[in-house]
């Protein structure tokens, strides 16, 4: 299969090189100098991969990308400008877009980069590209330009969160854009090694260590030289292992089990917890050195009941991805659903979202899914009686809630346009909003 790509630049030089680039892959390439040439082009045919400049003779790239994603929010695209500020890169990625390359380009990572795509190897779900798109939080993406900030750099990062918020996907994509993302990137759960195990899995042991040691075996340490390693649960990880793991960060440095071989510790390390690590700290099951050794960037993933504005836009991405695994065709959800979800706390945060909704497809014959298709612990819930007990102010608040987020999604976020929808004064609304719990 060739795959074609679509490059849209407004210097025809860069156009004619970038082609003779692509094609010398093996791709196909076609290109438009205005995104006028570009709309008629993504008319005539489908691309596999489109490349966009910002500054265009009739238009803006980033505003282009919109348009792009609302017809087909499939098709990966890439930033190439020379305008890379971070109010540039942080709304193309909030679009949709999977990267963003300075000019001059670093032409063998853009090359490297579309192998990925193109092979199927990369997910743009599991790094900053999804993370931004799933959003219409505005307080949001103050974390966006934190991981952006993070990624580049070798320092230690501490991902917090509830079960269920993406720590995961935030790990892949510091990785994913750091400088280390072509090296090992080796994750360790710690709560799923036992301890007695634990020391082997991170330093790895010679042959005749321990009983069953038949051979030598290399730990994760030593997995992930020169690139990262994300420990996983970290708050699950024992006092003694912790101790163990300090030594290694500060001396860049460890021993196999049984062995006398020094071995240098060339990684950045990333860790997760759904723990409150402080207080951990307080009551002595958390080193506290090693807490502020790990904690040099601390990313908190909020829980998707503080992000209420949120939720339409997951489900509509949930339910396109698993209409093209399960092969359906489902548009949506119904008014008595959508009360249901908006009602719900989701403790389980958006994997449990993601679980109700892939059951739900399944399971949904017609075009819309209603109460009838979701797992049994929300089909039985009574609507009516979830709102008994409730206080008028509690009512109010839901609705004002709903109606800001409705102004915001219609004005792109943009709180003086927001405002104006809601005929009321800006400050009125950024009043409104903090005491929501929304800004």
């Amino acid at each position: 299969m060739i795959y074609k790509i679509l490059i849209v630049d407004d210097e025809l030089e860069m156009c004619l090189s970038l082609a003779e680039l692509l094609e010398s892959h093996g791709y196909r390439a076609e290109y438009a100098t205005g995104t006028r040439d570009a709309g008629i082009a993504l008319e005539k045919g489908r691309f596999d991969l489109i490349l966009l400049d910002i500054r265009m003779p009739d238009g803006n790239g980033v505003d282009f990308l919109n348009v792009i994603k609302d017809r087909d929010r499939s098709i990966p695209v890439i930033m190439v400008s020379a305008f890379a500020s971070v109010e540039n890169v942080v709304k193309a990625m909030k679009y949709g877009a999977v990267n963003f390359y300075s000019k001059p380009i670093d032409m063998p990572a853009l090359l490297e980069e579309i192998e990925r795509i193109t092979s199927g190897s990369f997910n743009s779900d599991d790094t900053i590209g999804g993370l931004v798109t799933l959003t219409r939080t505005p307080s949001m993406e103050s974390l966006f330009i934190l991981i952006e900030k993070a990624a580049p750099t070798d320092a230690p990062v501490i991902i917090t969160g509830e079960s269920g918020t993406g720590k995961e996907m935030a790990a892949n994509t510091v990785h994913a854009y750091s400088p280390k993302k072509d090296a090992p990137f080796i994750k360790l759960n710690c709560a799923a090694i036992p301890e007695a195990l634990m020391e082997s899995e991170l330093f790895g042991h010679e042959r005749g260590a321990f009983t069953d040691a038949r051979e030598r075996r290399k730990g994760k340490f030593e997995q992930a030289k020169g690139g990262t390693i994300f420990f996983d649960e970290i708050g699950d990880m024992n006092i003694g292992t912790q101790a163990k793991i300090l030594r290694v960060l500060q001396e860049k440095e460890f021993e196999r089990l049984g062995g006398s071989e020094t071995i240098s510790a060339d990684v950045r390390v990333l860790a997760a917890t759904n723990k409150n690590l402080r207080e951990m700290v307080k009551h002595g099951s958390f080193r506290e050195d090693l807490y502020y050794r790990l904690s040099v960037i601390t990313i908190e993933l909020p829980p998707l009941r503080d992000r209420p504005g949120d939720l339409p836009v997951l489900t509509e991405f949930f339910i396109e991805r698993f209409n093209k695994r399960y092969n359906k065709n489902i548009k949506g959800i119904s008014e008595i659903t959508r009360r249901l979800f908006s009602s719900h706390d989701w403790p389980g945060n958006i994997r449990e979202l993601k679980n109700c909704i892939e059951r739900a497809v399944i399971f949904c014959d017609g075009d819309c899914i209603d109460l009838s298709d979701l797992p049994k612990q929300y089909a039985e819930v009574d609507l009516e009686r979830s709102f008994v007990g409730r206080s008028l102010d509690d009512a109010t608040d839901n609705i004002t809630r709903e109606l800001i987020q409705d102004a915001l999604d219609r004005s792109s976020g943009q709180k003086q346009q927001a405002a104006e929808i809601l005929n009321i004064h800006r400050k009125t609304l950024y009043n409104k909003m903090k005491k929501l719990g929304m800004n």
